[in-house]
Protein backbone atom coordinates (compact mmCIF):
# COMPACT_ATOMS: atom_id res chain seq x y z
CA UNK A 1 0.00 0.00 0.00
CA UNK A 2 0.97 3.32 -0.66
CA UNK A 3 2.52 5.94 2.26
CA UNK A 4 -0.42 8.19 3.24
CA UNK A 5 1.80 11.48 3.47
CA UNK A 6 1.22 13.94 6.12
CA UNK A 7 -0.36 17.31 4.69
CA UNK A 8 0.01 20.82 6.03
CA UNK A 9 -1.28 23.45 4.62
CA UNK A 10 -0.59 27.40 5.13
CA UNK A 11 -2.39 29.94 4.07
CA UNK A 12 -1.74 34.05 4.08
CA UNK A 13 -3.73 37.14 3.83
CA UNK A 14 -4.96 40.36 5.42
CA UNK A 15 -8.67 40.01 5.72
CA UNK A 16 -11.65 40.79 7.90
CA UNK A 17 -12.99 38.80 10.59
CA UNK A 18 -16.24 38.17 9.39
CA UNK A 19 -14.49 36.64 5.41
CA UNK A 20 -12.44 34.15 7.79
CA UNK A 21 -16.23 33.03 9.90
CA UNK A 22 -17.47 32.42 6.75
CA UNK A 23 -14.71 31.42 4.38
CA UNK A 24 -13.03 29.27 6.41
CA UNK A 25 -15.86 27.85 7.93
CA UNK A 26 -16.10 25.74 4.82
CA UNK A 27 -12.98 25.16 4.55
CA UNK A 28 -12.83 23.78 8.25
CA UNK A 29 -15.64 21.39 7.26
CA UNK A 30 -14.67 20.12 4.15
CA UNK A 31 -11.66 18.83 5.73
CA UNK A 32 -14.14 17.57 9.26
CA UNK A 33 -12.78 19.70 12.01
CA UNK A 34 -14.46 19.86 14.94
CA UNK A 35 -14.91 22.77 17.72
CA UNK A 36 -13.81 25.49 15.32
CA UNK A 37 -14.36 28.52 17.51
CA UNK A 38 -14.57 32.49 16.46
CA UNK A 39 -10.37 33.15 16.58
CA UNK A 40 -9.70 29.70 14.82
CA UNK A 41 -8.84 27.12 17.31
CA UNK A 42 -10.56 23.96 16.76
CA UNK A 43 -9.52 20.10 17.00
CA UNK A 44 -8.78 17.57 14.40
CA UNK A 45 -10.08 14.28 13.10
CA UNK A 46 -7.39 11.26 13.37
CA UNK A 47 -4.89 11.55 10.08
CA UNK A 48 -5.82 15.36 9.88
CA UNK A 49 -5.19 17.87 7.04
CA UNK A 50 -3.24 20.64 9.04
CA UNK A 51 -4.43 24.26 9.14
CA UNK A 52 -1.62 27.00 9.39
CA UNK A 53 -2.10 30.55 10.31
CA UNK A 54 -0.35 33.55 10.92
CA UNK A 55 -2.52 36.49 11.23
CA UNK A 56 -2.17 40.35 9.95
CA UNK A 57 -2.82 43.61 11.71
CA UNK A 58 -6.30 42.83 10.93
CA UNK A 59 -6.69 39.97 11.82
CA UNK A 60 -4.80 39.74 15.34
CA UNK A 61 -7.83 42.07 16.45
CA UNK A 62 -9.66 38.78 16.71
CA UNK A 63 -6.87 37.27 19.11
CA UNK A 64 -6.51 40.32 21.09
CA UNK A 65 -10.40 40.94 21.53
CA UNK A 66 -10.85 37.23 22.36
CA UNK A 67 -7.82 36.35 24.18
CA UNK A 68 -6.77 39.60 25.40
CA UNK A 69 -3.58 38.61 24.30
CA UNK A 70 -1.14 37.93 21.00
CA UNK A 71 -0.45 34.26 21.66
CA UNK A 72 1.15 31.11 19.39
CA UNK A 73 -1.34 28.26 20.20
CA UNK A 74 -0.01 24.55 19.94
CA UNK A 75 -1.08 21.55 21.85
CA UNK A 76 -1.49 17.71 21.48
CA UNK A 77 -5.16 18.32 21.06
CA UNK A 78 -5.40 21.34 18.85
CA UNK A 79 -3.93 20.91 15.14
CA UNK A 80 -4.34 24.64 14.17
CA UNK A 81 -1.48 27.17 14.65
CA UNK A 82 -1.64 31.08 15.04
CA UNK A 83 0.45 33.53 15.52
CA UNK A 84 0.41 37.61 15.56
CA UNK A 85 2.30 39.33 13.33
CA UNK A 86 2.41 42.60 15.21
CA UNK A 87 3.48 44.98 11.99
CA UNK A 88 3.70 48.82 12.77
CA UNK A 89 1.73 51.94 12.38
CA UNK A 90 2.42 54.10 9.66
CA UNK A 91 3.24 57.73 10.31
CA UNK A 92 0.67 60.54 8.54
CA UNK A 93 2.13 61.15 4.95
CA UNK A 94 4.46 58.21 5.01
CA UNK A 95 5.72 56.96 1.58
CA UNK A 96 6.89 53.65 2.36
CA UNK A 97 5.68 50.62 0.27
CA UNK A 98 3.29 48.66 1.89
CA UNK A 99 4.10 45.95 0.46
CA UNK A 100 7.10 45.89 2.17
CA UNK A 101 5.37 44.81 5.22
CA UNK A 102 3.27 42.40 3.06
CA UNK A 103 6.76 40.72 2.17
CA UNK A 104 8.02 40.57 5.92
CA UNK A 105 4.75 38.94 7.14
CA UNK A 106 4.80 36.42 4.46
CA UNK A 107 8.75 35.49 5.71
CA UNK A 108 7.61 35.02 9.20
CA UNK A 109 5.31 32.31 7.69
CA UNK A 110 8.49 30.09 7.45
CA UNK A 111 9.04 29.93 11.36
CA UNK A 112 4.89 29.56 11.93
CA UNK A 113 5.79 26.26 9.66
CA UNK A 114 8.36 25.06 11.55
CA UNK A 115 6.67 25.70 14.76
CA UNK A 116 4.14 23.29 13.70
CA UNK A 117 6.51 20.32 13.61
CA UNK A 118 6.58 19.73 9.98
CA UNK A 119 9.17 17.16 8.77
CA UNK A 120 10.98 16.42 5.45
CA UNK A 121 8.82 14.69 3.35
CA UNK A 122 5.75 16.26 4.30
CA UNK A 123 3.76 17.83 2.12
CA UNK A 124 2.73 21.59 2.16
CA UNK A 125 0.25 23.55 0.74
CA UNK A 126 0.46 27.53 0.32
CA UNK A 127 -2.01 29.96 -0.73
CA UNK A 128 -3.65 32.90 -0.20
CA UNK A 129 -6.49 32.89 2.54
CA UNK A 130 -8.96 32.81 -0.69
CA UNK A 131 -7.45 29.88 -2.29
CA UNK A 132 -8.85 26.81 -1.30
CA UNK A 133 -7.46 23.02 -2.68
CA UNK A 134 -10.28 20.58 -3.12
CA UNK A 135 -10.46 17.51 -1.29
CA UNK A 136 -9.81 15.19 -3.66
CA UNK A 137 -6.85 16.99 -4.48
CA UNK A 138 -5.54 16.75 -0.75
CA UNK A 139 -6.25 13.47 -0.85
CA UNK A 140 -4.30 12.83 -3.96
CA UNK A 141 -1.26 14.17 -2.66
CA UNK A 142 -2.03 12.29 0.20
CA UNK A 143 -1.65 9.02 -1.33
CA UNK A 144 0.43 9.17 -4.44
CA UNK A 145 4.12 8.52 -4.63
CA UNK A 146 6.59 10.45 -6.65
CA UNK A 147 4.79 13.88 -6.90
CA UNK A 148 6.69 16.82 -8.03
CA UNK A 149 8.85 18.26 -5.30
CA UNK A 150 6.85 22.07 -6.31
CA UNK A 151 3.86 22.02 -8.48
CA UNK A 152 1.26 24.38 -8.93
CA UNK A 153 -2.63 24.49 -8.32
CA UNK A 154 -4.95 25.18 -11.08
CA UNK A 155 -7.87 26.66 -9.30
CA UNK A 156 -11.17 28.05 -10.67
CA UNK A 157 -11.62 31.68 -10.29
CA UNK A 158 -14.65 33.50 -9.31
CA UNK A 159 -15.88 36.97 -8.19
CA UNK A 160 -18.18 37.87 -5.24
CA UNK A 161 -19.65 34.35 -5.04
CA UNK A 162 -19.71 31.32 -7.08
CA UNK A 163 -22.07 32.75 -9.24
CA UNK A 164 -19.94 34.33 -11.33
CA UNK A 165 -17.04 32.21 -13.01
CA UNK A 166 -14.22 34.25 -13.86
CA UNK A 167 -11.90 31.74 -15.42
CA UNK A 168 -8.82 28.93 -14.39
CA UNK A 169 -6.52 31.97 -14.52
CA UNK A 170 -5.63 31.25 -10.40
CA UNK A 171 -2.22 29.56 -10.42
CA UNK A 172 -0.47 30.69 -7.38
CA UNK A 173 -1.16 28.51 -4.96
CA UNK A 174 1.48 25.29 -4.57
CA UNK A 175 2.05 21.89 -2.94
CA UNK A 176 5.26 21.29 -1.91
CA UNK A 177 7.58 18.12 -0.66
CA UNK A 178 8.52 19.61 2.46
CA UNK A 179 12.42 19.77 2.43
CA UNK A 180 15.34 21.96 3.93
CA UNK A 181 15.11 24.22 0.72
CA UNK A 182 11.58 25.10 1.35
CA UNK A 183 10.34 28.59 1.81
CA UNK A 184 6.80 30.69 1.54
CA UNK A 185 6.36 31.68 -1.56
CA UNK A 186 3.31 33.02 -3.65
CA UNK A 187 4.98 33.22 -7.12
CA UNK A 188 5.60 31.09 -10.36
CA UNK A 189 7.99 28.27 -8.66
CA UNK A 190 7.66 25.80 -11.42
CA UNK A 191 5.81 24.72 -14.76
CA UNK A 192 4.46 21.90 -12.96
CA UNK A 193 0.93 22.42 -12.39
CA UNK A 194 -2.35 20.13 -11.01
CA UNK A 195 -5.24 20.90 -13.28
CA UNK A 196 -9.09 21.83 -11.70
CA UNK A 197 -7.26 21.73 -8.10
CA UNK A 198 -9.74 23.50 -6.22
CA UNK A 199 -11.52 27.19 -5.87
CA UNK A 200 -10.25 30.80 -5.70
CA UNK A 201 -12.70 32.76 -4.58
CA UNK A 202 -12.31 36.85 -4.77
CA UNK A 203 -14.69 39.53 -2.78
CA UNK A 204 -16.28 36.91 -1.59
CA UNK A 205 -18.04 38.60 1.55
CA UNK A 206 -20.87 38.06 3.59
CA UNK A 207 -21.48 42.68 4.06
CA UNK A 208 -20.79 45.56 1.81
CA UNK A 209 -18.77 46.46 5.22
CA UNK A 210 -16.19 43.72 4.28
CA UNK A 211 -15.88 44.90 0.46
CA UNK A 212 -15.47 48.96 1.78
CA UNK A 213 -12.63 47.22 3.91
CA UNK A 214 -11.11 44.96 1.68
CA UNK A 215 -11.56 47.77 -1.07
CA UNK A 216 -9.96 50.03 1.13
CA UNK A 217 -6.95 48.27 2.23
CA UNK A 218 -3.26 48.74 1.28
CA UNK A 219 -3.27 46.46 -2.35
CA UNK A 220 -6.74 48.32 -3.58
CA UNK A 221 -7.04 51.43 -2.14
CA UNK A 222 -5.08 53.15 -4.98
CA UNK A 223 -7.81 52.35 -7.47
CA UNK A 224 -10.55 53.61 -5.14
CA UNK A 225 -10.81 57.31 -7.31
CA UNK A 226 -13.51 58.76 -6.20
CA UNK A 227 -15.58 58.84 -2.75
CA UNK A 228 -18.54 57.38 -4.51
CA UNK A 229 -17.15 54.19 -5.37
CA UNK A 230 -17.63 53.30 -1.33
CA UNK A 231 -21.49 53.89 -1.71
CA UNK A 232 -23.15 50.86 -0.23
CA UNK A 233 -25.97 50.74 -2.56
CA UNK A 234 -23.57 51.55 -5.56
CA UNK A 235 -21.08 48.69 -4.52
CA UNK A 236 -24.16 46.21 -3.99
CA UNK A 237 -25.75 47.01 -7.77
CA UNK A 238 -21.62 45.80 -8.69
CA UNK A 239 -22.04 42.69 -6.85
CA UNK A 240 -25.25 41.54 -8.22
CA UNK A 241 -24.77 42.54 -12.05
CA UNK A 242 -20.88 40.55 -11.46
CA UNK A 243 -19.10 44.56 -12.78
CA UNK A 244 -16.30 45.55 -11.57
CA UNK A 245 -15.95 47.72 -7.98
CA UNK A 246 -13.05 50.14 -9.57
CA UNK A 247 -14.49 50.52 -13.05
CA UNK A 248 -11.26 49.40 -14.30
CA UNK A 249 -10.93 47.30 -17.60
CA UNK A 250 -9.99 43.98 -16.95
CA UNK A 251 -6.26 43.34 -16.17
CA UNK A 252 -5.29 41.02 -19.00
CA UNK A 253 -1.93 40.95 -21.32
CA UNK A 254 -3.84 40.50 -25.16
CA UNK A 255 -6.42 42.24 -26.48
CA UNK A 256 -7.83 39.03 -27.03
CA UNK A 257 -8.46 38.50 -23.43
CA UNK A 258 -9.14 42.25 -23.16
CA UNK A 259 -11.85 42.60 -25.19
CA UNK A 260 -13.19 38.79 -24.29
CA UNK A 261 -13.23 39.75 -20.49
CA UNK A 262 -15.13 43.62 -20.90
CA UNK A 263 -17.99 44.03 -19.56
CA UNK A 264 -19.94 41.68 -16.39
CA UNK A 265 -18.63 38.60 -15.73
CA UNK A 266 -21.35 36.08 -17.50
CA UNK A 267 -23.30 34.41 -14.44
CA UNK A 268 -24.06 30.62 -13.39
CA UNK A 269 -26.33 28.78 -12.11
CA UNK A 270 -24.67 25.95 -11.56
CA UNK A 271 -23.89 24.24 -8.56
CA UNK A 272 -21.78 21.72 -9.95
CA UNK A 273 -18.77 21.15 -8.45
CA UNK A 274 -18.78 23.62 -5.65
CA UNK A 275 -17.68 22.77 -1.93
CA UNK A 276 -19.63 19.96 -1.05
CA UNK A 277 -20.26 21.62 2.42
CA UNK A 278 -21.55 24.95 1.29
CA UNK A 279 -24.17 23.22 -1.00
CA UNK A 280 -25.35 21.23 2.35
CA UNK A 281 -25.55 24.38 4.02
CA UNK A 282 -27.07 26.69 1.40
CA UNK A 283 -28.68 28.89 4.06
CA UNK A 284 -26.00 29.71 6.37
CA UNK A 285 -23.69 30.89 2.79
CA UNK A 286 -26.78 32.26 0.74
CA UNK A 287 -24.74 35.24 -0.36
CA UNK A 288 -21.91 32.55 -1.82
CA UNK A 289 -24.45 30.56 -4.28
CA UNK A 290 -25.97 31.33 -7.40
CA UNK A 291 -28.94 33.67 -6.86
CA UNK A 292 -27.71 35.21 -3.31
CA UNK A 293 -25.78 38.30 -4.41
CA UNK A 294 -27.75 40.39 -1.43
CA UNK A 295 -25.23 41.45 0.94
CA UNK A 296 -26.07 42.89 4.63
CA UNK A 297 -25.70 46.33 4.89
CA UNK A 298 -23.78 46.38 7.93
Amino acid sequence: MARKFRIYSVHFGTIHHLHLNAFHIIMQKMYRWTNFATFMVGRCAPNPVVYLMASSSAMSWIFLRSGGRSFIHISQKEKIVHDVFPGKVAHPGSQEDPFILESKQRIAMNSLIRIAGISYGDILIMSDTDEIPSPHTVKLLQWCDGIPPIMHLELRHYMYSFEFPVDYSSWRATAHVFSPWTRYQHSRQTDYIFSDAGWHCSFCFRSIQEFVFKMTAYSHANRVKRKEFLNYPRIQKLICKGDDLFDMLPEEYTFKELIKKMGPIPRSASAVHLPAYLIENADKFRFLLPGGCLRAQD
